[in-house]
């Protein structure tokens, strides 16, 4: 398979975002939060990880592309929370996400803002280069 541009990356997980979330092609930008900036819930993550699976032929496994079971780890979150070992978790799963905003107060309710169009476009281009 052919390594693809970032340009043409987004341009498919545009495709993605817009058919599972119905959202507007001018409102995913690379700084689009999944959440917050296009409406994803929860269960839209499995259809995103589906259509992206289909999308670009790889396989995502679970846990790799969004964090699972982080709540029912009480060593993970604390009074609401990331604890030094959740933090190194994420890290090191999901190196296509920048944590940074979440350094500083660590709040499990953060948690969404770090999951943008860039993290999957990051997460795809890893992917497909491996």
């Amino acid at each position: 398979m052919a390594v693809l541009s970032r340009d043409e990356i987004f341009e498919k997980i545009k495709d993605v975002l817009e058919n599972a979330l119905g959202a507007d092609s001018d409102e995913i930008t690379m700084d689009a939060t999944l959440i917050g900036d296009l409406g994803a819930e929860s269960i839209d993550f499995l259809d995103i990880s589906f259509k992206l699976e289909q999308e670009f032929s790889i396989k995502i496994d679970q846990g790799e592309l969004f964090p699972e079971n982080l709540m029912s780890d009480d060593t993970l979150v604390v009074d609401g929370k990331l604890t030094d070992k959740a933090m190194e978790i994420l890290r090191e799963k999901m190196p296509h996400v920048d944590f940074t905003k979440l350094d500083e107060q660590r709040s499990v309710d953060q948690l969404s803002e770090v999951f943008t169009v860039a993290s999957l476009v990051d997460f795809i281009e890893r992917k497909t280069a491996a």
